[in-house]
């Protein structure tokens, strides 16, 4: 009897533990819940107690942008890559810098077209058009042409070039249209002007300010990301004009986020302009102007995005050896 009685207290002891652990875990869940679901409420009862906030993460990749200082495929620097037999030589030591990004934008001093004669003389510019393989090797994937050498050789040198980059992939600005790249499920917008003036080449974007607030205005309603790209103002000096200024200012003012400039061939400063960057000039990157030191040196301009917003900037120095290739000024 003993025994039995035992048994069946020690039964009982189980079923009620059973029903409170029942109870417990019912209790645990609704009272996780509640506090899950009315955050609100506990702050208000429990003052001391503050739920960790969430945060949001960025769903958004950064973006890497490279652009250039001028860069010329003809003259002295056609005459090396024809005569090498190697169109990729003006990139050489450049171009593990340019395939990092995911755009890398030049403007590019000059036509290529057929039967571009030999020279390393003049100013009227053209390149081979084997120098395109160059561009594509090296990673360029914008390329501007709103300057004062790419109507060297007409409107048709213009279509030449512009069908002969496309062709291959690269993309062309600065004839009157807007190029919009989707990277990394984010919408790139490039523009391109010339403001050089005595070189209002049929078929080149001129810098007309009522054009470019409509350009970019109109643009800024699809793209996350806006780049410009300026050809202006005066060769050889170290500060831009109050033009450049003006220009750089009203594009930031109708939506661009980030200007770069070229022509002076030697290097000129950044400006941070309401929380935008514009860079003036980024000297000679690729060219045969081998008379001094300040036009053998440029810069590759690297910008990185995060959100839409520009986080980070590096500049690179270069100097040109041999008319024509440059080569880093300081180890990576």
């Amino acid at each position: 009897m003993l025994l039995k009685s035992k048994i069946f207290s020690f039964c009982v002891g189980l079923n009620i533990l059973m029903i409170l652990s029942v109870f417990g875990w019912y209790g645990y869940w609704e009272y996780r819940e509640r506090n899950e679901t009315k955050s609100v409420l506990i702050e208000k009862t429990f003052p001391f107690f503050s739920p960790k906030p969430q945060i949001k993460k960025s769903v958004l990749e950064p973006i890497t942008l490279i652009a250039t200082g001028d860069i010329l495929l003809g003259r002295a620097v056609n005459y090396r890559t024809v005569t090498k037999n190697n169109f990729d030589w003006p990139f050489e030591n450049i171009q593990n810098i340019l395939k990092t990004a995911d755009v890398a934008f030049i403007n590019l001093e000059g036509p290529l077209i057929e039967n571009c004669v030999l020279t390393q003389i003049g100013m009227r510019f053209c390149g081979d058009i084997r120098n395109a393989e160059g561009l594509v090797n090296a990673g360029v994937d914008v390329v501007n042409l709103a300057n004062n050498h790419a109507g060297d050789y007409g409107v048709e040198g213009i279509k030449q070039t512009t069908k002969l980059l496309n062709d291959k992939g690269i993309e062309t600005i600065g004839t009157g249209k807007v190029e919009i790249i989707e990277v990394k499920g984010q919408k790139l917008a490039f523009l391109g002007y010339n403001h050089i003036s005595g070189h209002l080449s049929a078929g080149i974007a001129w810098a007309d300010e009522e054009k470019i607030e409509e350009d970019i205005k109109a643009v800024r309603k699809i793209a996350d990301i806006i780049i410009v790209g300026f050809h202006w103002g005066v060769e050889y000096v170290t500060q831009p004009t109050a033009k450049q200024k003006e220009l750089a200012h009203l594009a930031i003012d109708s939506g661009a986020d980030l200007i770069i400039g070229n022509h002076p061939h030697w290097i000129q400063p950044v400006e941070e302009y309401k929380g935008k960057t514009i860079i003036y000039a980024l000297g000679n990157v690729v060219m045969d102007q081998m008379w001094s030191l300040k036009t053998r040196q440029g810069e590759i301009a690297k910008f990185v995005f995060k959100d839409k917003k520009l986080i980070d900037m590096e500049l690179i120095p270069v100097q040109i050896e041999d008319y024509g290739q440059p080569r880093l000024m300081k180890a990576l």
